[in-house]
């Protein structure tokens, strides 16, 4: 995957926010990131953010507070709901509440909750999950996203992999469907073109 995003001159960035689960501290500095990315470095305004695992919580919580910044999220097993991992309680203290304060704020940073925003600027999504993940699983996120994502009207593919849990299963990482929507949405090309010249050749 990498090296076909860096074979289209894509770059790739990232940065250590800790175990802080999406909070306003990690977000804050994701922001920094960010602003120092496209200012400093020159790079696009809207890249295309890929998540994996926990990394789905940052980015999401992120993105939802940025949507007119990115271009189309891709995920890889994707955590979306606080509830399902890594829980209320050991949650609560990245966000500095108690698991009781943070229970009754939780609508307010849980990405499953928050995502019109990201609608109505028309992000795309598209996740591969495993239909056997114990760790995050399937209904509770990247499922139970798309319902909602879509009730907001907003476009959302989800491929479930038969079989598959949280693991490092080489296909994850390999997956061409998710490389091309990565590399459309980063390069700024519309999908609907992707996917004409996707059929044309096969």
């Amino acid at each position: 995957m990498f090296k076909q995003f860096l074979a289209k001159g894509i770059a790739i960035a990232g940065i250590d926010v800790g175990e802080s689960f999406g909070s306003p501290q990690g977000r804050k500095i994701y922001t920094t990131f960010f602003d120092y990315l496209v200012k400093k470095r020159g790079f696009r305004k809207k890249p295309c953010l890929l998540a994996r695992s926990r990394g789905g919580l940052m980015l999401y919580s992120w993105a939802v507070e940025h949507p007119q910044s990115v271009s189309g999220i891709a995920g890889i097993y994707p955590v979306c709901n606080i509830k399902s991992y890594p829980g209320i309680a050991r949650a609560a203290g990245a966000y500095g509440l108690t698991p009781t304060q943070f229970k009754l704020e939780l609508s307010k940073h849980n990405p499953i909750d928050r995502l019109k925003s990201l609608a109505k600027a028309r992000v795309p999504l598209f996740h591969i999950h495993g239909d056997n993940d114990k760790v995050v699983p399937l209904e509770a996120n990247s499922a139970e996203l798309a319902s909602r994502y879509k009730d907001f009207g907003g476009p959302v593919e989800i491929e479930v992999v038969a079989g598959q849990g949280h693991n490092m299963w080489k296909g994850w990482f390999e997956s061409q469907r998710l490389t091309d929507f990565a590399t459309a949405c980063a390069l700024g090309q519309p999908l609907e073109k992707r996917k004409a010249a996707a059929r044309l050749e096969r």
